[in-house]
């Protein structure tokens, strides 16, 4: 079955002062698919998030959803929603009243906020967390918490901002698990920022390999490892993805 591109990026380029970021990126997303962006620190990751939801401006480039043309159309107008790696929930207000504030200030949900609030703190099992405030939640909770503040809204595409670097191993297993259900139920598209190779090749139906502003590969987890573009996604990917399994290993033989 042929799978609709959802997401298409051409010439993409950004720059901070002198230095160029982002240097003339091509890649599509296709409808339902998760796609993670995978680099070193740097390497320009977070400024595509930050260019498709319409954060900051690219210097040049298109960014086309479902075949229109959104380069310069406001966030709001974008049909994407974003988690990103802090929370950025609000303090003074439980769980409850976290999922729910943006939705009061939408039309279409606003009827239904309380409701819809509800329903998706109950998909990502913290319907027992309702009235707790932030302070009260771990950092898994917190962040379950702004996953469902993002789905509230219904976004056609959500974009992630290493969402999970600073949960613990468990945390982080568990939420995996949460954003492939999700992914699932809704099939959702999704664009998931990380530099844990691990992490994108347990998540990812394809992921593209950054480096210094530029792709290096975008492939399957599988064609990723045993057809590597060149010496970069070798050592970065396939090399650093082994050393993590074979520490794994040798942790598990140890504690036997």
């Amino acid at each position: 079955m042929e799978v609709l591109t959802k997401l298409e990026v051409k010439d993409l380029s950004h720059s901070y002062g002198s230095h160029r970021v982002l240097k003339g990126l091509n890649f599509a997303v296709g409808d339902g698919e998760f796609l993670s962006i995978l680099g070193p620190s740097g390497c320009g990751k977070t400024t595509i998030l930050r260019n498709l939801i319409g954060l900051v401006p690219p210097d040049s480039g298109s960014i086309f959803k479902d075949g229109l043309d959104i380069t310069r159309r406001k966030p709001s107008e974008r049909g994407m929603g974003i988690v990103f790696q802090n929370y950025a929930l609000f303090q003074n207000m439980t769980a409850l009243g976290n999922v729910e504030y943006a939705l009061r200030f939408n039309e279409n949900f606003r009827g239904r906020a309380r409701q819809i609030a509800q329903e998706m703190l109950a998909l990502v099992g913290l319907e027992a967390f309702a009235a707790k405030k932030p302070a009260g939640l771990s950092g898994g909770q917190q962040q379950r918490v702004a996953i469902a503040r993002t789905l509230a809204l219904n976004p056609e595409i959500i974009l992630f901002d290493e969402p999970m670097s600073a949960l613990d191993a468990a945390a982080r297993l568990s939420l995996r698990e949460e954003l492939k259900g999700i992914q699932r139920r809704f099939n959702s598209t999704m664009i998931y920022v990380t530099h844990d190779q691990e992490e994108a090749f347990a998540l990812s139906d394809r992921i593209m390999v950054m480096d210094r502003g530029e792709i290096q590969q975008i492939d399957t987890p599988r064609n990723l490892i045993e057809r590597p573009a060149n010496a970069f996604v070798s050592e970065f990917v396939v090399d650093n993805l082994r050393r993590k399994i074979n520490s794994l290993a040798q942790y598990v033989e140890i504690t036997r």
